[in-house]
């Protein structure tokens, strides 16, 4: 089945499903580089522009105009924010535990729901605030682990990265414009800031290959379907799919680096876990219940 056939609900499924997958590989990826983190924070962006600026290029070429690349005032307004998510999620990797960082990013698309009632008007259900409630507590639990582990700044920065992420995703929910390219050419403003602080000493990335293939193809993969996403779909349900990182990025370092995550973060992430999915299921049943009751 072809992409244009899909309703616009499956479309957004399927991309943030896409974009979901390709995110869960970008730490794993940054840890093989072995570099320190402003070389990865410049070469991982600066690999991403590229790539976007190649991409839009090709179509100008094939359809013999450009496509849509910062759509006002509002792709503006994201791009800023996913540009200062790069930051602070890189923050987080270099000072904290992949687990936390991938768990305590989960707490997007709750930001997410927040955001939607305040901004948006789209008031969250009942099951909603209850799950909020119970991660809330679940991010308690890594928090305190993390505190004890001397890692409250690397947590701080992945709850940081997770509101930040949230409120783009908001934005461009409530715009309802293609934002696509987007937190592709936003890339350049974390590029400008890592190789303003790496170059003066010299990049120092021993395994460059991995970086530039996390920049060149899942980033941009990644960014670009994410961003989609919420033309289609509610902010929430966007956030949704960034869970997709949270169960497999920790599965990707204890295969590849044999690290098993402490006992506090995998209950807190459990708990997270479970909380997002039972929520996912519980919505996915009401929706049916609803559309049978309106007939």
């Amino acid at each position: 089945m072809l992409l244009p056939s899909l309703s616009d609900h499956r479309k957004g499924l399927l991309l943030t499903a896409i974009g979901g997958l390709a995110l869960s590989m970008d730490i794993p990826l940054v840890r093989l580089a072995h570099g320190d983190m402003w070389s990865i924070l410049g070469m991982r962006s600066i690999t991403t522009v590229a790539a976007a600026l190649l991409v839009i290029c090709l179509i100008r070429y094939a359809k013999g105009a450009w496509p849509v690349l910062v759509p006002g005032r509002h792709g503006l307004a994201t791009g800023l924010l996913y540009g200062c998510s790069t930051l602070t999620f890189l923050l987080a990797v270099f000072n904290t535990a992949t687990a936390n960082v991938v768990f305590i990013v989960a707490f997007n698309p709750m930001f997410g729901a927040l955001l939607s009632w305040i901004f948006l008007k789209e008031r969250p259900t009942a099951s909603t605030l209850v799950t909020m409630a119970v991660m809330v507590f679940g991010v308690g639990l890594i928090v305190h682990d993390g505190l004890a582990g001397g890692h409250l700044f690397g947590d701080a920065m992945a709850l940081l990265s997770a509101f930040i992420l949230a409120s783009a995703i908001t934005i461009a929910r409530a715009s309802r414009r293609e934002m696509g390219f987007v937190p592709l050419l936003a890339a350049a403003l974390p590029a400008a800031l890592g190789f303003a602080k790496a170059l003066p000493v010299g990049l120092a990335i021993e395994n460059p290959a991995w970086i530039i293939l996390n920049g060149t193809l899942l980033m941009p993969v990644a960014f670009w379907c994410l961003a989609t996403g919420p033309r289609y779909l509610s902010a929430p349900e966007v956030g949704m799919f960034y869970l997709l990182e949270t169960i497999l990025a920790p599965i990707w370092i204890w295969l590849i680096f044999a690290e098993a995550p402490p006992t506090m973060t995998l209950v807190g992430g459990t708990i997270l876990v479970c909380a997002i999915m039972l929520h996912s299921l519980w919505m996915v049943r009401r929706k049916p219940a609803r559309q049978s009751l309106a007939h």
